[in-house]
């Protein structure tokens, strides 16, 4: 940790992990204690360009005041963190969480529809922060086209073999449930996706103890409804064994869309499995796969070694999000 000068002792002060943010206030656990804390006046002063300066899954340092409420000093190193971009026209990035373990991209394909656009930026942002990650196909009990049934298990497919497990779980008929507990079990997991594919259902149907509170689908959208409004981390027990530790799971606001930061054509393939696999064999070393002679990227497109979709979702987040060099 950094060595810092603060306006009290070292000796004073004590560690926590931040498990819920609202406004300007946070959360924080110590031990089996909660204590609510508030950031000191001059820390969002830093030229941070982060809306959020302490995210749920930090540690930090506060000290504790005379009323029983706590003042964050500072900041713990982070082992990694899954940032977005504020707003489509911000300058301005929100950490959504830090210090994970793995993330669970949960995602439809009834209502609402989940593009594999959305699920490769989240899945090109966890590889860049070397985050695992995994995809949950939730409310496979309202599958009842053989249409949509086809497609996911062409998307399953798809993602296995590029290297991501793929869960295919029904919150609501407990379908998959205990798969997704072994998985996750002693991590600290965030749990990330649009509104209304059933994030707060499946923290309910893994303990169903947490009682979080659930919403439905707007019926003139097709689109979920905002449940939760702030992101917060759920230490459970999962009871697999008797030696097993806590699981974090983080519940988190739906996304509608995850604006990507820091990202430049020449890197972006590295962040694709299939495509990194094959980079070497690349003519020009800095090469975009774009419209370079002899890519073996595109060499791989068209001969159905890599997916055209993943390829196609590729060139879009170039044109929307990476930086031009």
């Amino acid at each position: 940790m950094k060595k810092k000068s603060y306006f009290c002792s070292l000796k004073t002060m004590q560690e926590g992990l931040v498990i819920r943010t609202t406004g300007n206030w946070y959360r924080v656990l110590v031990d089996s204690n909660i204590v609510e804390c508030r950031l000191r006046g001059n820390y969002r002063l830093r030229g941070n360009k982060q809306t959020n300066p302490v995210a749920v899954g930090d540690h930090v340092l506060f000290a504790m005041e005379a009323d029983g409420t706590g003042v964050i000093h500072e900041v713990c190193d982070r082992n990694n963190y899954i940032v977005r971009r504020a707003t489509k026209l911000s300058k301005q990035t929100h950490v959504i969480a830090a210090n994970i373990d793995l993330l669970c991209i949960v995602a439809t394909l009834g209502l609402p529809r989940t593009s594999t656009g959305f699920i490769d930026r989240l899945l090109v942002t966890a590889e860049a922060y070397h985050i695992p990650a995994c995809i949950v196909f939730n409310k496979c009990d309202l599958l009842v086209d053989d249409e949509l049934c086809a497609m996911q298990n062409e998307l399953s497919e798809l993602y296995r073999s590029v290297g991501y497990p793929v869960l295919e779980v029904s919150a609501l008929k407990g379908t998959g449930i205990d798969d997704l507990k072994t998985l996750i079990a002693g991590k600290t997991v965030l749990f990330s996706g649009h509104s209304g594919v059933g994030k707060s259902a499946l923290l309910n149907a893994i303990c169903p103890g947490l009682a979080l509170k659930m919403g439905a689908i707007s019926d003139w959208s097709l689109k979920g409804k905002h449940t939760t409004t702030f992101a917060e981390i759920h230490p459970v027990e999962l009871s697999l064994s008797a030696t097993q530790p806590l699981s974090y799971l983080i519940d988190t606001p739906g996304i509608k869309e995850f604006g990507m930061v820091d990202f430049t054509p020449q890197e972006l393939s590295h962040f694709f499995p299939e495509m990194r696999a094959v980079l070497h064999d690349c003519y020009f070393a800095n090469c975009t796969h774009r419209h370079e002679p002899h890519c073996a990227v595109k060499e791989a497109v068209e001969e159905g070694r890599i997916s055209a979709e993943r390829y196609r979702n590729y060139l879009s987040i170039i044109e929307d999000t990476v930086k031009p060099q």
